[in-house]
């Protein structure tokens, strides 16, 4: 699932869709999860000294937030002897806080971390993150032995974890979402739409008969077609390998008759009216809320429908693109790490432990109290009260392991279920566990970072002639050093193949 990508995706996934990932899981009854004995800390409680874990997390902030730490405290004292101290910097502010203290020297302990937040993979090279091997071996046993391995494998950098990954989907899925409204009034099949060529007619029949402000394909300027690549730097950069490839040849994106078809049918959609005329310099678009739309995309997981239907007010249907795959990116969606300057690194070990496998934990730290927060419905269902909403409304998905947590009355009762049978079914892609060391290119791949943003948002709208385009920006992409990020890339590939046999 990516949020800062994910909120500008559409909110990973992913954001990656707060109102769904909020939400749910089996629990047991909560007296017996207090009483359940983790083995996380090493020892009796007697045995470690009191310590003070400081944390911090990536969502707006919550007034109630120090109300339910007094809770959290309680619990975690009795645990493993040590309180936790929470700050949560906003989504569009957590980078650039976070380089603010990492530049500073201050000690902290946790952090969350992911592939779309932009600093997991430099602060692992750099020093900043504690690689985690053998603390997750002898304080992380049951942590590691919850999660899918391939999890793991996407925080690994030269065979070290980095992160403690949060257990929710694994794969990545594009759908096509759409507004069923629409779907019904001109009794639609979507359950084969997988191209834009499919959706072609689907989009002519909402212009020519629905008002203007309906908007057919609703998306913003970071709209991307489906092609079959593996991105081996993110889906910024036109560098990457085809999904069915079995020599790992790394190509120029810019160059594949994949990418020319696509930008082909895009200015097609875009001329007829489909697209909004300002795509290419949208930011957001506010589709969801207004109603006014007939078709976008967004990344899923399973039930992914009942959240944005509930988010939305109305109910939205999908059809997939593509089987799910599970790339580094979508294995380091969401993570905690530990900083080298924690003052008692087997400690954050011990909590993240136990926010991944204690149930009490986890669900107190989501969904705040009960009573106050939420009222339980049945043993493993909860119902929302205004002060969750309010003052407690926690990004789930940044929490700790997703499969632990409460579900709510419109949730399936196979849920969880449903998420593991996902991420069993998740193919992984060519270059899944591949880390990409920059630093010999770094120059060129901040170059050709500036030539995607100025040129492929209005190339991959449709908001420009690729006749005309492409090739200027082909030669712009030339000029900043393509090639050799490309030869630097192929380069290394094939030395973690090597590795691999």
């Amino acid at each position: 699932m990516k949020v800062k990508k994910s909120l500008t995706l559409a909110l990973a996934g992913t954001m990656l869709f707060s109102g769904l990932l909020a939400g749910c899981g089996s629990n047991n009854n909560t007296n017996a999860a207090k009483e359940t004995n983790n083995s996380a800390a090493a020892g009796s409680t007697s045995e470690l000294k009191p310590y003070e874990l400081k944390m911090y997390l990536i969502g707006g902030p919550q007034k109630d937030l120090d109300l339910v730490l007094k809770e959290v405290n309680k619990y975690t004292q009795e645990k493993i002897n040590a309180t936790l101290n929470i700050t949560m910097f906003d989504w569009g502010d957590y980078d650039k806080k976070m380089q603010v203290i990492t530049a500073s020297g201050e000690p902290y302990d946790i952090a969350f971390t992911s592939s779309w937040t932009n600093d997991f993979r430099r602060n692992a090279a750099n020093g900043t993150f504690l690689g985690l091997n053998d603390l997750l071996d002898k304080y992380g046993k049951e942590t590691k032995e919850v999660l899918d391995p391939r999890f793991l494998e996407g925080t690994k950098i030269k065979g070290e974890i980095y992160g403690v990954p949060v257990n929710k989907e694994l794969g990545q899925q594009w759908v096509w979402r759409f507004n069923k409204k629409y779907v019904d009034k001109y009794n639609m099949d979507i359950s084969n739409i997988r191209t834009l060529d499919d959706l072609e007619p689907l989009l002519k029949t909402i212009k020519e008969n629905e008002p203007a402000d309906i908007t057919p394909l609703a998306v913003p300027k970071g709209f991307k077609p489906f092609m079959p690549f593996d991105y081996v730097l993110g889906d910024e950069l036109p560098i990457g390998v085809y999904m069915d490839s079995t020599d790992g040849k790394v190509v120029n994106i810019l160059e594949t008759p994949e990418l020319s078809t696509s930008l082909d049918t895009m200015r097609r959609l875009y001329t007829a009216g489909y697209l909004r005329p300002d795509v290419a310099t949208l930011e957001g678009i506010d589709n969801i809320k207004t109603g006014k739309w007939f078709a976008d995309r967004e990344i899923t997981q399973p039930y992914a429908e009942k959240g944005w239907s509930r988010s939305a007010g109305y109910e939205i249907v999908t059809s997939p693109m593509h089987e799910p795959y599970v790339y580094t990116q979508s294995a380091a969606g969401s993570m905690h790490a530990i900083s080298v300057t924690s003052g008692d690194p087997e400690r954050a070990m011990m909590f993240l432990n136990l926010l991944n496998t204690d149930k009490y934990l986890r669900n107190l730290l989501n969904y705040g109290i009960e009573g106050t927060h939420y009222k339980k419905i049945s043993e493993n269902v909860i119902e929302d009260l205004p002060a969750m909403q309010d003052s407690y409304a926690m990004p789930g998905f940044t929490l700790g392991n997703m499969l632990l947590t409460y579900l709510h009355a419109d949730d399936p009762a196979d849920k969880w279920d449903a998420f593991k049978k996902f991420n069993d079914s998740s193919k992984e892609a060519p270059t899944f566990g591949f880390a990409f060391d920059p630093t010999p290119v770094k120059t060129e791949v901040a170059a050709i970072n500036n030539v995607t943003k100025e040129f492929m948002p209005a190339l991959y709208t449709g908001s420009v002639d690729p006749k005309t385009y492409l090739p200027k920006a082909t030669k712009k992409f030339k000029e900043a050093g393509l090639e050799k990020v490309i030869a630097e890339v192929q380069k290394q590939l094939d030395e973690w193949n090597q590795t691999k046999k």
